[in-house]
């Protein structure tokens, strides 16, 4: 039997018919525009390359068809938008990928001083058609006082993706995207201004900006939220996907001030009865399995995440926090979790077989620890 091809997100959102469609609209406002050389140079380079790779050299390549006036290449560009995306959603609106060149052509030969008020402007009218957040990384690190301050101004748009712009294009650590040289602490009037929007797109990335800074400067995170809940701005259930989504990294590692804003920080009167596993011995592949079992000495909240420990090839120890479960749980009653663990390879993380050890955690405190070995598949 034949075997089903593996699925690759880089075909699946750049290939011959979306390139088609690319050209196509770049036709529309420049019919002299050469479709199918264009269509051809970029699909001969795509077998050796990465997802954004192909952005950069279909960048490239519309360098190559266009006009060499950057002012005009770029009235091309943008005349050949397509619609804005839904204005009436408020989440889930991400664009289309192969719209991703414009704005990087925009980042790639209009980064200049004399086309710097330009190529903003062109941004702020892309990034409406598929987010522009990692071309607007360039005009910070060149550009960073007037970059700033035209993103405070799309803090303010009416458009919810350009005020998205403002918090998602100043992230610290924002993944897929070239690092920025400004200092972390700058764009939080950003996140003040932001905090409150209406739409969970917008908020999404205030809470993924907080959970960045949260890894720099944990203080700082805990400080803006308990500010955000004393100013009452945002309705009561925003307010706590953005502070539990900004926290998690700080809700993982057991930061006392992060369990407390969401209302798990006390000590928690407990026992945990029993701690064990049906798998001392799991192969790579299998399943790890264990249950713990908790009594509560009195009505609290309680929530339960474990620490893996992995064994390595060196002597850096390596270790990840998993969450297991949130509870309310009541004066004398005992909760039994049982928990599967899969074993298997990923692409962030390697196994090694060894000694493993889990220690549960409850309300950001260890109680108890559990030690199985990982063999070879």
């Amino acid at each position: 039997m034949k075997a089903e091809p593996s699925f690759s997100l880089k075909d699946q959102l750049f290939n011959p018919e979306k390139v088609a469609y690319l050209a196509g609209l770049i036709a529309k406002a420049y019919p002299s525009f050469p479709t199918a050389a264009f269509s051809q140079k970029v699909l001969a380079a795509f077998p050796e390359l990465k997802l954004k790779q192909r952005v950069t050299h279909m960048s490239a390549c519309l360098h190559d068809y266009l006009p060499g006036n950057f002012p005009e290449a770029l009235d091309i560009l943008l005349r050949a938008q397509p619609p804005e995306l839904n204005p009436t959603k408020t989440d889930d609106d991400f664009g289309d990928f192969i719209l991703a060149p414009f704005s990087q052509f925009v980042a790639d030969y209009g980064c200049t001083a004399d086309h710097l008020h330009i190529s903003l402007a062109a941004l702020r009218e892309m990034t409406k058609r598929f987010s522009a957040e990692g071309p607007i990384r360039d005009f910070i690190n060149g550009f960073p006082e007037e970059t700033m301050a035209f993103l405070t101004q799309c803090a303010a748009d009416d458009n919810y993706h350009v005020r998205r712009l403002a918090t998602e294009g100043t992230r610290p650590k924002l993944p897929w995207a070239p690092k920025i040289n400004i200092d972390y602490r700058q764009p939080v009037p950003i996140l003040d201004a932001l905090y409150a929007d209406p739409t969970r797109y917008v908020t999404r990335s205030v809470a993924n900006h907080l959970n960045d800074i949260a890894k720099i400067d944990p203080e700082l995170v805990v400080e803006m939220l308990g500010r955000w809940h004393a100013a009452g701005k945002q309705n009561e259930e925003e307010m706590a996907f953005i502070t539990r989504h900004g926290l998690r990294t700080l809700i993982k590692q057991g930061n006392r001030d992060a369990l407390n804003l969401i209302g798990f920080g006390g000590k928690p009167e407990i026992t945990v009865v029993d701690l064990s596993t049906k798998t001392p011995q799991v192969k790579v592949g299998d399943v790890f399995e264990f249950a713990i079992s908790i009594e509560s000495h009195k009505k609290q909240k309680l929530l339960v995440d474990y620490i893996m420990e992995f064994a390595t090839n060196g002597s850096k120890q390596s270790q990840k926090v998993f969450k297991i479960k949130q509870l309310e749980a009541k004066k004398d009653e005992v909760v039994t979790i049982n928990k599967k663990h899969p074993m298997r390879m990923m692409t962030t993380r390697r196994l090694y077989a060894g000694e493993h050890r889990i220690t549960v955690q409850v309300n950001g405190r260890p109680f108890g620890s559990l030690d199985f070995k990982l063999l070879e598949a």
